[in-house]
């Protein structure tokens, strides 16, 4: 296969692009809401004239299926492009809140304001909607971006960087090629916002450089998403739901299902269903099925075999056979059962199609194992009974919270999309990224005629001026009882 070499920007260009990022800003070229919805709609256009190159590139880089990258990539970027156009005037309409009748003369007021030059970094596994979805909000918001995508995948990144220029306003939207020499410059400048996704080691980097500037931050990370599987749930259509969520992308997506509680006496119904779902997706095993995809690089490739290497689970292998192929880093689906806390599967984020199933005694032995560690991206629980389902939204904490499914919340943008803790903070999605990038900027306008209300606040005060003056907190507002209910 020819190659094509990443051509990586050079180190002195950087600052130079930054420059003129922010000189564009501040021409105010970004400011029309007109001018944002055509800089969407030709982000829309980009990636539907271009879905054939794009679905090449992400085959090069990570043997992705084309259903994969037209149904998760170029299909979510068409169509909430789009739709952020047909919706941004709304967003960005100027608020007026309701105050009291004595302040309304001061025209309280709420602003959109775009935040400036940002500074966008994705990762490899979802290059495409990882790149473009925070973009739009950037976009939508108003502001002028710099974009770091993966050195990782150097064909999508080569092809973006020639695609950029000609769909976009190349005055307000620029890409930055290359690896941690260009990242590390990039992160030496002052942005007035930086967007990253990837993972936990490199955000504290990204979040110690921004901190030299008070630079906002919006941190899109992952970590080990659990998933609780009911004793009363049917065991067939949980293992299909998980098994369809590990699978995709190879298990490298960042909400993909990590490892399983399972009712100790249910874990081989489970494990059964797990077999008969993989004979379904894959007849003949998933190691040369063209629908399933490579693992990224040879270091992930020996991560992951070290993992499953030193488990002291037991490997599941009447059906699915775990083969493995390093010099195409092919890695089919494992499942490893009767995992235990310690085990070298619970180390770290799987990232990759190794699936633990961890048996457990009750409903809150699952919770304890989940609550004793970072707090994930997403949980997932099967479950019917909306007792269960109550006790883990009231005793667990996730970004996102999905009932009897995995993955198919990010089908729905109009949900935020955000992490806790380790996992990240900040949302994203449609309106959510927009506000991402707004700033909010209150403001009143005091007229002359208010002057004769403001007399009081002027010096000298007198001991009736400051009754008048201190506000209901000291003029005996009165203030409701608490519920009989609370107990200090």
């Amino acid at each position: 296969m020819t190659t094509h070499p990443l051509i990586h920007t050079p180190l002195e260009e950087i600052p130079k692009i930054r420059d003129a990022l922010r000189a564009t800003f501040n021409s105010g070229v970004t400011r029309p809401i007109a001018w944002r919805q055509h800089q969407l709609y030709q982000l829309a256009r980009m990636a539907q004239n271009e879905a054939d190159a794009f679905c090449e590139a992400l085959a090069k880089d990570l043997s992705k299926p084309r259903v994969d990258v037209l149904v998760g990539e170029v299909g979510p970027v068409v169509e909430r492009a789009v739709k952020s156009a047909q919706q941004v005037e709304e967003w960005a309409k100027t608020e007026y809140p309701e105050v009291p009748e004595s302040r309304k003369a001061w025209r309280p007021t709420l602003r959109k304001a775009p935040r400036g030059t940002v500074l966008i970094i994705s990762p490899w596994n979802y290059p495409m909607i990882l790149t473009f979805q925070p973009l739009m909000g950037a976009i939508a918001a108003g502001c002028c971006a710099a974009l770091k995508p993966s050195e990782a995948v150097p064909h999508f990144s080569k092809l973006i960087a020639e695609l950029v220029p000609k769909y976009l306003d190349p005055s307000a939207y620029r890409v930055v090629n290359g690896a941690v020499p260009e990242a590390t410059k990039l992160l030496e400048l002052q942005w007035d916002h930086i967007f990253y996704t990837g993972n936990g080691k490199v955000a504290r980097i990204v979040a110690a450089a921004a901190a030299k500037h008070l630079t906002p931050l919006t941190l899109e990370l992952g970590g080990k998403s659990p998933v609780i599987v009911d004793s009363a749930y049917d065991m067939e259509i949980a293992a299909k739901r998980i098994l369809w969520g590990k699978c995709t992308n190879a298990g490298q997506i960042c909400v993909s299902p990590d490892y399983v509680l399972v009712p100790r006496e249910r874990q081989d119904e489970l494990v059964e269903g797990l077999e008969k779902a993989y004979k379904a997706f894959f007849p003949n095993g998933a190691l040369d099925d063209s629908n399933y995809g490579n693992i990224i690089n040879e270091m992930h490739f020996n991560r992951l075999s070290s993992l499953l290497d030193r488990t002291k689970g037991e490997k599941v292998t009447r059906v699915m056979e775990g083969r493995k192929d390093e010099a195409r880093k092919r890695f089919e689906t494992t499942v490893v059962k009767d995992v235990k806390d310690g085990d070298s599967l619970l180390e770290e984020e799987i990232f990759g199609p190794i699936l633990s199933v961890i048996p457990i005694d009750s409903l809150e032995e699952a919770i304890a194992f989940i609550k004793a560690r970072p707090h994930p991206l997403v949980l997932y629980a099967f479950t019917e009974d909306p007792v269960v389902k109550q006790k883990i939204i009231d005793e667990t904490q996730s970004g996102s919270l999905v009932f009897n499914d995995t993955l198919q919340q990010l089908a729905v943008p109009e949900l935020p999309f955000t992490g806790v803790g380790e996992s990240g903070y900040g949302s994203q999605f449609m309106k959510y990224t927009y506000d991402i990038f707004t700033q909010l900027r209150s403001s009143i306008d005091m007229p002359k005629e208010a002057e004769p209300s403001l007399q009081g606040r002027y010096p000298p005060h007198s001991p009736e001026v400051v009754q008048a003056i201190a506000g209901p907190a000291f003029c005996g507002m009165p203030i409701p009882p608490s519920s009989p209910t609370v107990v200090n």
